[in-house]
């Protein structure tokens, strides 16, 4: 998250409501001394989540031990909070810090705030302190009258959920989740169907065939809104060129000849581009839906290889037709990939089958 952004939330203004809606509702907290204690000179150069975790952490500290007593205060005092919403993100996480040897408090409570700003980081530690009691409660979730709750029951159960702590138990076998995606996958909020798909492409990533084989049966549902989360939550197999996901979205094995690929030059810097053109013939005897990338074999460090699939082009040819694609890789250093000296290679892949591939060096 960029610090302009960042910055938006956990201001001193917010920790002034804070401090006063909390006093309003429990006059033994002490606020200017909380004040004090959380809103430092330093304050803004922590990372987001940090000043999430600290505010709860702090918050413990001024409300009262018991911890049922101090739920039933934040429960009064989160709706009283108004013009936030990220920053209530708070009353989750003291749940999950705080809660987990009282589910009967706890549940009740995450449903409460996850209708004000989600409760998908607070459910993760009760799935892994209790796998099958917290998904059956995800399943009854999914039966909520509001879509928060709902998208609850989906999106906390995601195995690889952006900024929360990853769910090995579901990474090695996602059989625990299927029944509350199935019980989403038409639910008349796009918001939990976004989470749905979301779900199943995080649990492609790991088990690729289990998705395949659920969106299989799911695409006899021939509607606009089942045609869309099927390929949002196959977008990872389909950049990776999977073929089972590429056929599913009917993008068969392709009828093609693949002539010149030719690279320019092929010898490079790092730091430098390399040019790449290719021609594409049909040979089929119908025309033909074709999903067309390149492939770039990267030399990783200490000598080991790895792939990174980039889109290019979709295109149908028609029997006979010849479609002459061209495109270009830099090597300039960015943020999320480092280059290293070596035999690299360009391989074009078409509905998710390599058909040619041309190596080329880059050097110091």
């Amino acid at each position: 998250m960029s610090t302009a952004l960042k910055d938006q939330f956990f201001t001193e203004a917010f920790y002034t409501d804070l401090a006063t809606t909390f006093t309003t509702h429990y006059p033994a907290f002490v606020a200017e001394s909380f004040l004090a204690a959380i809103y430092t000179d330093d304050w803004n150069a922590h990372p987001l989540m940090t000043q999430m975790r600290r505010t709860t952490t702090m918050l413990h500290d001024y409300l009262p031990a018991d911890y049922r007593a101090a739920l039933a205060i934040i429960r009064e005092v989160a709706p009283a909070l108004a013009g936030y919403g990220f920053e209530k993100l708070i009353f989750s996480e003291y749940v999950a810090l705080y809660g987990l040897d009282d589910w009967d408090a706890s549940l009740p409570a995450l449903e409460v705030f996850t209708q004000m700003m989600s409760a998908e980081f607070a459910v993760r530690p009760f799935i892994m302190q209790d796998p099958p009691r917290m998904m059956a409660q995800m399943l009854a979730w999914a039966d909520h009258p509001s879509e928060h709750v709902r998208r609850l029951a989906s999106e906390g159960s995601r195995p690889r959920l952006p900024w929360g702590i990853a769910l090995p138990v579901f990474k090695a076998d996602p059989a625990p989740i299927l029944p509350v995606l199935e019980k989403l996958k038409q639910d008349p909020s796009e918001t939990v169907r976004r989470s749905v798909a979301n779900n199943l492409n995080d649990i492609a990533k790991d088990n690729p065939q289990v998705v395949i084989d659920v969106l299989r049966a799911w695409s006899a549902i021939e509607t606009p809104e089942m045609e869309w989360l099927i390929r949002h939550a196959l977008r990872t197999l389909i950049k990776q060129g999977d073929p089972g996901a590429l056929a599913l979205l009917g993008y068969d094995a392709p009828a093609i000849t693949v002539r010149n690929l030719m690279l320019q030059p092929l010898q490079i810097a790092l730091g430098e581009t390399v040019q790449f053109s290719f021609e594409v013939e049909s040979v089929g005897q119908a025309a033909q839906d074709l999903v067309i990338d390149y492939v770039l074999h990267l030399v990783r460090a200490r000598g080991k290889m790895s792939e990174k699939v980039f889109k290019l082009t979709k295109r149908t040819l028609a029997p006979g037709e010849t479609v002459t694609l061209s495109g270009q890789q830099s090597f300039r250093p960015i943020t999320t990939r480092k280059y290293y000296p070596g035999t690299h290679a360009i391989a074009i892949q078409i509905n998710g089958q390599e058909c040619a591939r041309q190596e080329f060096e880059v050097t110091e």
